[in-house]
């Protein structure tokens, strides 16, 4: 999945400015579930625990390619407004370099407001796909 915009800032303002759109949180989430059914096919043999994410109440996969120049992630969940969440950090971190990745503080979570609307388990499994995507692009920054 390449990222539609050149930089990690511009991504991120982006998404707020789509979720602008939105009057109302069952629209925000029926948008995420759109976004979900965007994300690339994810081979079904990645889908072993070893690429599973902890932390997350669903099921969450992620696959990370790539070196300190140009980390890729590919990712999946069986939950749709998860993977929705997923295709949303993936357009703001995947396939860029791990200095932009640990440069950038993931702004577009409170600015269209998903701090206050996720359950408690959703911002968990949030927080670990964030520190994992932190995690891998610190690993490969040395």
């Amino acid at each position: 999945m390449l990222p539609p915009e050149a930089t990690a800032v511009e991504a991120q303002q982006a998404i707020a400015d789509e979720f602008a759109f939105f009057g109302d949180w069952s629209e925000r989430y029926q948008y995420l579930i759109d976004l979900g059914r965007r994300l690339p096919p994810f081979p079904e043999e990645w889908k072993t625990e070893a690429n599973r994410l902890q932390g997350c109440q669903s099921m969450v996969w992620i696959v990370p390619e790539g070196d300190a120049s140009r980390l890729e992630f590919h990712a999946i969940s069986d939950s749709s407004i998860v993977s929705g969440l997923v295709y949303l950090a993936l357009r703001v971190y995947s396939g860029r370099s791990a200095a932009e990745i640990l440069a950038t503080t993931p702004d577009y979570i409170e600015k269209i407001g998903l701090s206050k609307h996720l359950s408690p388990t959703r911002s968990n499994g949030m927080a670990a796909l964030l520190a994992f995507i932190q995690a891998r692009a610190a690993a490969v920054a040395v």
